[in-house]
């Protein structure tokens, strides 16, 4: 998967002759991008999925990422459209309760009916080295969630 926003241009101008259209545009996006891409886009986006990798700063850095520039973008957004959220769980990287605590209580404070989605991690290229996420990890960390969002599901697994 690529993201869709390295050319935003092309992809807002779709999405303004989409709603010409009387249609709607649902974007899936990793959220680091410019405040600027975000006020171009957001008026044509009527839902959107955003993968959220993690809760810890540190875990972002790790993966080339800024975690408060994310934060951010879903404050926006849940703001604006309807936004659902992904969290792919790798083991040993994100897969702690606690870790999950943190990350359901943060989407609460937005929002506790924004959608999580606990996802299962297969390895696969730069992670090659990982084993794929237990099914029962997954499940416990989605009822783990449970405790704090309204939705959440399940993937993958």
């Amino acid at each position: 998967y690529n993201e869709p926003l390295t050319g935003y241009e092309y992809v807002r101008d779709a999405a303004k002759i989409v709603k010409q259209y009387g249609m709607k545009n649902v974007l899936v996006t990793n959220g680091a991008f410019s405040e600027a891409v975000e006020e171009s886009l957001l008026p044509y986006i009527d839902a959107m999925n955003v993968d959220l990798k993690g809760i810890r700063e540190d875990y972002y850095r790790k993966l080339g990422g800024d975690l408060g520039t994310v934060q951010n973008f879903i404050k926006k957004a849940a703001d604006r459209c309807h936004v659902e959220l992904a969290a792919l769980i790798v083991p040993g990287e994100n897969d702690s309760r606690e870790e999950m605590e943190e990350m359901a209580a943060w989407v609460a404070s937005v929002n506790p009916d924004i959608p999580l989605h606990v996802n299962r991690f297969f390895p696969i290229w730069n992670m090659a080295d990982k084993k794929a996420t237990e099914t029962e990890e997954v499940y416990r960390l989605a009822e783990t969630a449970r405790a704090y969002l309204k939705y959440v599901f399940v993937g993958n697994c």
